[in-house]
């Protein structure tokens, strides 16, 4: 008998070689858009230009790697900085018109300064107030005795009125900036109140700004209490009267025009 020969049947398999290209295909891509996304996470400018790059050499330019960023780079942000200091700097009010500004400003606070010295000269403060006018500010300069009691922060009933005077001289001109300044001499504070001539200094200069500003034509954000402590001394504290002149409270009233190519004329105190 014969044998026949069976032939066993085999399945028909589709040809996949193609999916190796394939696949390495879509990892380069992957990996492409993550690092022009790292990159214009970065640095918009260098995405930009590696887009541009792709483009050119892919497609003649247009396509999905066409790419312009609407933020900001870096040069851009420089150069915003420079024309901002650029605007502070040289403003767009002409010389002439600041010129005018400055020499209204400067008549304000002379007006203002004599009005100072003659309520001390009218009230024999002499001893305990002056003033003088410089290039940057009218300084008020009070000697502490006129204000407090010795390692005490608490205005003195009787210097309110003090207090009060300026107040309504200064409401007179309210668009400048106003520094209230508390100093002390070097020997430091004994007590449980003020840990430091620092805070003294500090609760001083705030206290009296407090009363300054219970007069409601003075704004309070023109307004700013500070203290130096004694780190600031206008004379030699080796002496009881340098550090008796090193105790003040000095109130500012700041120029808004200066000009420090010009020399502003000193008013002398007095």
């Amino acid at each position: 008998m014969s044998k026949k020969t069976r032939h066993e049947e085999h399945e028909e398999h589709a040809d996949e070689s193609w999916l190796l290209p394939y696949s390495d295909l879509m990892t380069l891509l992957v990996a492409l858009f993550l690092v022009m996304y790292a990159m214009s996470a970065t640095d918009a400018k260098k995405f930009e230009e590696m887009a541009q790059a792709f483009s050119s050499a892919l497609n003649g330019g247009s396509g999905v790697l066409e790419y312009r960023s609407d933020a900001p780079t870096n040069t851009q942000l420089d150069q915003g900085k420079e024309d901002k200091m650029n605007s502070v700097v040289a403003p767009n009010t002409g010389k002439a018109d600041i010129a005018k500004l400055r020499q209204k400003e400067q008549e304000e606070l002379e007006k203002l300064k004599k009005q100072f010295d003659q309520y001390i000269k009218n009230n024999g403060l002499t001893d305990l107030l002056s003033t003088k006018l410089n290039q940057s500010q009218l300084t008020i300069t009070i000697s502490d005795n006129a204000l407090f009691s010795s390692g005490q922060a608490v205005v003195k009933d009787e210097s309110r009125q003090l207090a009060k005077s300026i107040s309504t001289m200064l409401q007179q001109f309210p668009n400048y900036e106003v520094l209230v300044e508390g100093h002390t001499d070097n020997i430091p504070i004994s007590n449980s109140e003020y840990p430091s001539n620092w805070d003294l200094s500090v609760a001083r200069a705030l206290q009296f700004m407090k009363i300054l500003l219970l007069n409601p034509y003075l704004d309070p954000v023109k307004f700013s209490p500070i203290g130096y402590g004694e780190y600031h001394p206008v004379a030699d504290n080796a002496t009881a009267a340098g550090r008796a002149k090193n105790r003040r409270v000095e109130v500012s009233i700041l120029r808004k025009y200066q000009d420090v190519t010009e020399t502003t004329p000193v008013t002398p105190s007095n």
